[in-house]
């Protein structure tokens, strides 16, 4: 299991499908984006899309992700999206009360049952108390994380050529 935290984008895709039996049909997929912005969410699953789908489509919806953190898994079975909500107990120290606090998390994995022993995995040196609340299965096909890449000014090693540096000396 691996994290990745970021603000991450809900897109809906629409396009024409070419069905097993041959025929047309027109479909709506869900992907996730990294992304820092609407028009970069935009950007981002459009460059994506053009690499799986031939034709045209349209990008009919984006919404920011209520989730900031992706648990991704190694196994090659987990090929399903979960949204899993997770309370952190904590308890007032005037009060003496228990207080709850909600965050969403996005798992990958095959069925509720490892989305639950995935979350306890990632959670297993964790100090806070917490409660798995709820775990629904997403329609969500894909996550597109953001990758970075060298720029034109950068070697393989990640530092500037020797020629830039001295110019500007």
């Amino acid at each position: 299991m691996r994290s990745r935290t970021a603000q991450w984008f809900e897109t809906t895709v629409r396009y024409d499908k070419t069905m097993e039996d041959g025929k047309q049909k027109k479909v709506s997929e869900r992907y996730v984006v990294d992304a820092l912005s609407f028009g970069e969410a935009e950007e981002r699953i459009t460059r994506e899309m053009t690499h799986y789908i031939s034709g045209e489509f349209q990008v009919k919806k984006i919404d920011p992700a209520v989730y900031g953190e992706i648990f991704f898994s190694d196994n090659s079975d987990d090929d399903k999206w979960y949204k899993v909500k997770v309370a952190f107990v904590t308890i007032d120290e005037k009060t003496e009360k228990e207080k709850r606090s909600h965050v969403y998390y996005l798992v990958q994995a095959s069925s509720t049952n490892v989305a639950e022993t995935n979350v306890t995995i990632v959670f297993a040196d964790s100090v806070m108390d917490y409660v798995i609340e709820a775990i629904t299965e997403t329609k969500i096909l894909d996550v597109f994380e953001h990758i970075a890449q060298a720029t034109k000014k950068e070697t393989k090693s990640g530092t500037q050529s020797q020629s830039k540096k001295s110019k500007k000396k």
